[in-house]
């Protein structure tokens, strides 16, 4: 006889450890599985090895704000169900020290392993049984077995239980295990994908046309960076990262989700102030220094140095420039319009935009058309902006599965 679970959950991330804890706390039979030798190896490499695994300014009112989603409103119940405040109040009953950083986003003070221990002692406490490594090689449906309606093949035998949660997460980082396990999955039961690709990823450019900026690779600087029409488009105020081979740190990442190929960003490099008016004021007070060293008064030397190094007319005294000259240069800064040849793929990526389409979908269990079948976290069309968002879907999507979970596993199909 092959052993008999309640719920079998497939992927042991994020969002699977933390199902299977709450799942298993209320009494069901849960089978935690993951192919991938290293247990919840992207908890611990994210943040540094430190884990950005909330962020305190996600409004619970309007959350999807800082979420993408062909079906914007789909995460809007999750996520407010499940806050911050409830994930942190989760690490304070389990003494896990934590600290907040830039813009509400919240790391473990010590390292991600507590969080992964924390997650397990969750699942200990539900008396989950975990299979790690242990690949799910088919899911078979089984109609009309109430008791269990799944049969899972896997590398240990087979398995069948009455639900099947799906939490293997994205394509990002292969090295560690990523796969589309998850999205034939869905494919394999009728479900539709919206299309995968790399988001929160360095945008990279044509060498020629980069030729000019790769010595100011690891120069960083605060942006204000934005893609798309003013009305439909996206902005960020962040930190601008140049790399050998295009644009990084947080206002890369942030606006490659939103970036679409063909499309250029609009970058201002200096948005704390005009810099034509400080540059005409210099003109009239007669001052003799070089255009790019008096630039170098509000921007890196090297930026001013490689911005100006082409222009015969911006390498002269201020004093000495036309006034149109300075306004070309203060315009150049401003409205810097750089189109991306593409990005660094799924090697560099930190999470995948797209996935399976929430419309088919439950937004209070997680639960899809094809009954007692879930997807939660990333392999769902819901991805976050950068500095927690998506490990907070992670935990919200799970919760939501979890509690539904009860009722669905005694139930008639």
């Amino acid at each position: 006889m092959s052993p008999v679970f309640d719920v079998a959950i497939v992927g042991a991330g994020a969002a699977g450890l933390f199902c299977a804890g709450i799942a298993g706390q209320r009494g069901l039979r849960v089978l935690l599985l993951d192919h991938a030798p290293k247990m919840a190896e992207k908890i611990r490499i994210s943040g540094g090895g430190r884990c950005n695994f909330t962020n305190r300014e996600l409004d619970p009112r309007q959350p999807q704000r800082h979420f993408l989603s062909q079906n914007p409103a789909f995460c809007r119940s999750a996520l407010a169900r499940y806050t911050p405040g409830d994930f942190i109040a989760l690490l304070q009953r389990h003494g896990v020290p934590f600290e907040e950083k830039h813009k509400g986003q919240l790391f473990c003070s010590r390292s991600a392993q507590d969080l992964i221990e924390l997650l397990l002692r969750e699942c200990g406490a539900g008396g989950v049984t975990h299979w790690q490594p242990c690949g799910v090689r088919a899911v078979h449906w089984h109609d009309g077995a109430p008791g269990a309606r799944y049969r899972l093949e896997t590398e240990r035998g087979a398995v069948v239980a009455h639900a099947v949660v799906v939490a293997t997460g994205g394509l990002p980082v292969p090295k560690i295990g990523a796969s589309d396990w998850g999205l034939r999955l869905a494919q394999q039961f009728g479900l539709p994908i919206v299309a995968p690709r790399p988001a929160l990823v360095p945008l990279t450019f044509e060498a020629s046309s980069w030729a000019p900026f790769v010595h100011l690779a690891g120069l960083a600087l605060p942006v204000h960076i934005a893609t798309g029409n003013k009305k439909q488009g996206m902005a960020f105020d962040e930190d601008l990262l140049f790399t050998h081979r295009g644009l990084s740190g947080p206002a890369g990442l942030q606006i490659s989700s939103y970036w679409n190929p063909g499309q250029p960003l609009r970058i201002d490099l200096h948005p704390q102030a005009p810099l034509e008016a400080t540059l005409l004021a210099a003109k009239a007070a007669g001052v003799r220094k070089r255009l790019p060293n008096l630039l170098a008064q509000q921007l890196p030397q090297r930026l001013c140095d490689i911005w100006t190094e082409h222009r015969p007319d911006w390498q002269r005294p201020v004093s000495d420039c036309s006034d149109k000259a300075l306004a070309q240069l203060a315009a150049s800064l401003h409205q810097w319009a750089p189109t991306p040849h593409g990005d660094e793929g799924w090697a560099k990526a930190e999470v995948m935009r797209g996935g399976v389409d929430t419309r088919q979908l439950r937004s209070q269990s997680m639960e899809s058309t094809q009954p007692g079948l879930y997807f939660i976290g990333e392999v769902v069309d819901v991805t976050g902006w950068l500095g927690g968002y998506n490990f907070q879907w992670a935990w919200a999507s799970a919760h939501a599965c979890a509690l539904a979970l009860p009722q669905a596993s005694h139930c008639s199909p």
